[in-house]
């Protein structure tokens, strides 16, 4: 389910087709399934305490509740480029929309813990699917000179989403006396927190109503008249329709399947070019960057800050998170992969650094040192800026251009499961890796973004300014 059509040079100025309105509305319809991803990636960070005193859990299975959409994730990622194949983007994408739905009512109004377990799965089989439709069909839609500004909508999406999540939860904090478990209409207010995702999961669902489905889908079914049509809304009107028809179904006819298969080498069992996709994704989770999403509200009012504080610093990392994301799209295609990845590096492994210093102190009557407080919150913004300005946006850019034409899709899926694997790590084992030393715990992801460094430098190969037939 990808796209063969490329982005012109960058040296060519292409005009900007006569429906663009239209073509921006489409892309930022079907780039609501990546603000639901990252809305239900964090919200989950203003119910964690709550969930742990209602059900009376320890960190173990704390984590795992916590942790558990992520195997929705990774089975919703695997499956929804098939079922697109098979049913087409739109209904991929309504499918999406009802199982967020579904998944927040059921996680709002959980019977037992096991109860809500099931529902975050079904959650995260939803976002797997958003993580993969979204990208895919704005590709496929969007007029080719425009393709990488149009695509960055689904990255910025998911950033904003993770904010307005932490924005909500803040708030519904508040109208509940700065009580997680406070009572608001019968309910929970962490209840609310969760159940709350129903309205932009019904908006993404009446927003697929007003796109039209994906004109390389409508050829691949032979109803060409209407990709025609599709077209015609999308490019400029002195586009040769059936000449773009003949296009797309020549680039899909010839387009080689790759399979597992084809990403074996002579040694290690894959590729060297694989081996270095699954170590970016996974030295992008292992840096303990979805802590910050995740956890840091348990954090802080671990280290003595109380919950309507720490939910307003989850929301300022928040909106750290989108500053540094609007850096990286605009430095990524200007200074190179390779030196953001570098520079944020380094950057992370300093703030890092001072994260686990500052955790080191031991607590007064249950609270940082006013010095140790203070570092530790500027270092956890100062980490997220510097990784939202890298690794954030680099790994996907580097995963979606270094591999050769004829493994494209096989190695990443390969990369993304490591991705997905790394990232369940990382949130499964972090409550009790904090219950045992959380310094420690911080010295481990400094440890990782530190040989993230020689990483880039020995294996990584810059992809600046390179076509991807280059690629191999």
């Amino acid at each position: 389910m990808t796209s063969t059509a490329r982005v012109p040079p960058s040296g060519g100025h292409a005009a900007p087709p006569e429906h663009l309105g239209h073509v921006i509305f489409i892309t930022a319809a079907a780039a609501m399934g990546g603000f639901l991803f990252g809305y239900d990636s964090s919200v989950i960070n203003g119910a964690v305490e709550a969930i742990r005193s209602r059900y009376d859990i320890g960190a173990a299975a704390l984590a795992q509740v916590i942790a558990i959409a992520l195997i929705g994730c990774a089975i919703g990622a695997a499956t929804a480029g098939r079922i697109a194949d098979r049913i087409g983007r739109i209904r991929c994408m309504r499918i999406s929309a009802a199982l967020f739905t579904v998944s927040a009512v059921g996680s709002a109004l959980p019977f037992d813990i096991y109860d809500l377990a099931v529902w975050r799965i079904i959650g995260g089989f939803a976002i797997g699917m958003a993580s993969v439709i979204g990208p895919a069909y704005i590709a496929e839609v969007s007029p080719p000179a425009y393709r990488g500004r149009l695509g960055s909508f689904q990255q910025a999406a998911i950033v904003v989403g993770i904010a307005i999540s932490q924005l909500v939860n803040f708030g519904i904090l508040q109208l509940a006396d700065g009580e997680q478990r406070g009572k608001l209409l019968g309910l929970e207010a962490w209840q609310w927190m969760l159940g709350v995702m129903v309205v932009p999961a019904l908006l993404y669902g009446l927003l697929t109503l007003a796109i039209p489905e994906s004109p390389r889908y409508l050829i691949s079914v032979g109803r060409v008249d209407h990709a025609k049509k599709v077209l015609a809304e999308v490019e400029n009107k002195d586009v040769d329709l059936d000449a773009r028809v003949a296009e797309i179904d020549h680039a899909m006819r010839r387009e080689h399947k790759s399979t597992f298969k084809d990403l074996k080498g002579s040694r290690f069992s894959f590729l060297p070019i694989v081996w270095v996709g699954i170590g970016l994704s996974m030295f992008q989770q292992l840096v303990g960057i979805n802590v910050a999403f995740y956890y840091s509200a348990t954090l802080w009012q671990s280290v003595g800050i109380n919950p309507s504080s720490s939910f307003f610093y989850s929301f300022t990392t928040s909106i750290v998170n989108i500053i540094g994301t609007v850096i990286a799209m605009v430095l990524v295609d200007r200074v190179g992969r390779k030196p953001l990845a570098l520079v944020g590096s380094a950057g992370m492994a300093v703030a890092l650094a001072f994260e686990a210093w500052a955790f080191s102190a031991p607590l007064v009557n249950g609270e940082l040192p006013n010095t140790q407080g203070t570092v530790a919150l500027i270092a956890a913004h100062v980490f997220v800026l510097f990784f939202a300005l890298s690794w954030g946006v680099v790994v996907w850019v580097f995963l979606g251009e270094m591999f050769p034409n004829r493994i494209r899709a096989a190695a990443l899926g390969v990369a993304a499961s490591a991705q997905w694997i790394a990232n369940w790590v990382i949130t499964a084992s972090f409550p009790s890796l904090a219950e045992w030393n959380l310094s420690g715990t911080y010295i481990i992801y400094t440890c990782f973004a530190v040989l993230s460094i020689p990483f880039v430098l020995l294996f990584v190969k810059e992809t600046k300014g390179k076509s991807l037939e280059e690629m191999g």
